[in-house]
């Protein structure tokens, strides 16, 4: 017979399914045909394996985050540390250029003093000429001192040595003594009062003359050998400052320029073949007995001030000796420390009694080069070599200080006027003192940042996780009630209807007071849902329905306590549920002690009827065993229950 079971009304007061995780692995043994089972609607698997990629998930965000601070922090650093190392350019750039330009403009300056103080000499002696008929090189200069202290002011050294050495032919030896003689004192005199000079007096200077051309003769102990050769001489006369210089015991007045010093006697034959002024290398020393590398020039004197007539003669010079350790003082200000100077001259560098200095190599001579180090105003000489560190070569500025430019063809063979070049490096001192904590303190606020917001972010994560959790566990509670109350169609049929309301934006009773999914009596007998929705009903033409009551029950429960009855249906029911699991027999409803059941609904069955037979057998074969286990604890008399079925198709 058929009959119509409207699912959507149908309720379930049964007990707690004693064992009922144990009893659904068990396998149908029943037949040869494949009986529907109710299982549950998220497995447990399902739900491990969605929390494990949560937590994968979780996992990544935190490396990603984790390579994004180091990533952000390291990008920090090197922008800083890049902006630094811009600074630390610039800065030396600034540098390099103030102290090229200012030693450009020095030398220029003082090329341009020293030729017109050598016309300025000339033009005086054509007048001494035309006033008292006197001429080179019995020509002794007025006020000296006053002019050459002039001169010396444009140098940039602090202590040159300026001298005027006439050009003294061999027929005018004799008369040259005489005349150096009588003019001597005069100058010395005429000087000590211009410079206000006391360590000697006129006469003292006098005293430590030699009264004829002379030198040091460095193959005989550095004795004073008169000057014998023949030929023109060119000895010192007047020299600024006055006094002793250098250590010596004696004056400069009458030292032969030319035969004393190799470098000395290089830079006038130019002179003499080219008559510009020329410089060449020397030592020049101090009366602690140091000595420092400068340069010594020649500028020369001629007869007639007119700078376009060919054949004008030279008849004197000017020596000059500057330490370049002078000359480049006051460069920077104070503060500005760490610049290395490398003069380089364009000539090899030669010793002092005129050989080739040869570097490593034999074969080739050394690098005329001089390192200073300029420290602010102040300058300390390195080295007479390359002494600055090569890690700093891309950084290099260099400036052509002096080139006379000379047609090397107008040269004596073997000479050479140096082109001198000045090379400017940084140090690790310069680049130390601009270095700060600026990477550091920025990476560490780089990461602070990242680490609050982190922590902002896995405070939040942890909240949502929290709050998500807590409904998910609502979800699965209220997910296994419905799960155990309706059949699987059913509950698969409920979720589908919740969520086409969810998608037309009703989701407030995804858990609410109504139960899970928002499940009220609009499942419950209803002629409509409370959204308007139509309950769920439908036709099972073949369906046997099983009822199965305790015989003797009234009799037994009247004498027994309230705890052991709850047992008693517990266990029978527990043992009835695995049974409809085993057999997929769908349970209806427990009213006491009556136990309803159904084959061919939800899920139709052709052999409903063949089923409710043997799922009754059964029944009735697991009420003995259970009563016979119960008789112990709930009395002897518990096995005289009895179980009572009937069969409806």
């Amino acid at each position: 017979m058929g009959s119509a079971t409207s699912q959507a009304t149908q309720q379930s007061t049964h007990s707690s399914i004693v064992g009922s995780g144990d009893s659904r692995s068990e396998s149908e043994t029943s037949g040869n045909r494949s009986t529907p089972r109710r299982q549950a609607y998220i497995p447990p698997s399902v739900a491990k394996q969605e929390e494990a990629n949560v937590l994968r998930a979780r996992g990544l965000v935190a490396l990603v985050l984790l390579l994004a601070v180091a990533g952000v922090a390291t990008t920090t650093n090197l922008i800083v540390k890049q902006q630094e190392r811009s600074d630390f350019e610039n800065k030396f750039a600034g540098y390099a250029t103030e102290i090229l330009s200012v030693s450009g403009s020095k030398a220029s300056q003082f090329f341009a003093a020293l030729e017109s103080f050598a016309s300025s000499i000339g033009a005086q002696a054509a007048i001494e000429h035309s006033l008292r008929n006197t001429s080179w090189p019995f020509y002794r200069i007025t006020e000296w001192s006053v002019q050459a202290q002039k001169l010396a002011a444009l140098t940039g050294a602090d202590d040159p040595l300026i001298g005027i050495a006439p050009i003294v032919q061999e027929d005018e030896r004799e008369e040259w003594d005489r005349f150096a003689g009588e003019q001597n004192p005069i100058w010395y005199q005429e000087s000590i009062e211009n410079e206000a000079y006391a360590e000697f007096t006129a006469q003292e200077l006098v005293d430590r003359t030699i009264p004829f051309p002379y030198f040091y003769d460095g193959k005989n102990d550095s004795q004073i050998t008169p000057v014998t050769r023949p030929g023109e001489i060119v000895p010192f006369f007047q020299a600024y400052p006055i006094g002793l210089r250098q250590g010596y015991p004696l004056m400069f007045t009458n030292l032969e320029v030319v035969v004393q010093s190799p470098h000395t006697k290089d830079v006038y034959r130019i002179t003499k073949v080219t008559r510009r002024p020329t410089l060449g290398y020397t030592q020049i020393q101090y009366d602690a007995g140091d000595s420092v590398p400068g340069s010594q020039i020649i500028q020369p004197i001629f007869d007639r001030a007119d700078t376009k007539a060919d054949d004008r003669k030279m008849v004197a010079v000017v020596l000059i000796q500057i330490p370049w350790l002078d000359y480049f003082n006051d460069l920077l200000a104070e503060g500005e420390d760490g610049i290395y100077v490398v003069l380089e001259s364009a000539c090899p560098k030669f010793l002092e009694d005129g050989s080739l200095c040869k570097g490593k190599n034999p074969t080739d001579s050394k690098r005329n080069v001089i390192t200073y180090q300029v420290n602010g105003p102040d300058v300390v000489l390195l080295g007479e070599e390359d002494l600055h560190d090569p890690k700093y070569d891309p950084f290099v500025v260099s400036k052509v200080l002096v080139d006379l430019d000379f047609d090397q063809s107008q040269l004596p063979e073997g000479s050479c006027v140096p082109v001198l070049t000045l090379h400017v490096y940084p140090s690790s001192e310069l680049e130390d003192s601009m270095e700060t904590d600026n990477d550091i303190i920025y990476t560490v606020v780089v990461v602070v940042i990242f680490v609050f917001t982190t922590l902002v972010f896995l405070l939040y994560d942890f909240s949502v996780g929290r709050r998500q959790r807590t409904v998910m566990e609502r979800i699965m509670k209220q997910d296994r009630i419905v799960s155990d109350v309706f059949p699987t169609a059913i509950r698969d049929r409920l979720y589908e209807n919740q969520a086409k309301n969810m998608v037309h934006g009703d989701c407030a009773d995804l858990v609410g007071d109504d139960g899970p999914l928002g499940l009220d009596d609009s499942f419950v007998g209803q002629s409509s849902s409370r959204d308007g929705s139509a309950p769920l009903a439908e036709l099972f033409p073949s369906v046997t329905v099983i009822f199965a009551d305790l015989v003797g029950f009234t009799s037994w429960s009247s004498a027994r306590e309230p705890h052991h009855v709850f047992i008693l249906l517990e266990t029978i029911y527990g043992a009835f549920d695995k049974l409809a699991y085993r057999h997929g027999v769908f349970k209806v409803e427990t009213v006491g002690d009556c136990y309803v059941s159904a084959v061919g609904l939800p899920e139709p069955t052709d052999d409903h009827a063949v089923v409710a037979c043997r799922f009754a057998r059964d029944c009735l074969k697991r009420m003995k065993d259970v009563t016979l286990k119960l008789e112990v604890s709930l009395g002897p008399d518990t096995s005289d229950l009895d179980l009572r079925t009937g069969i409806h198709r």
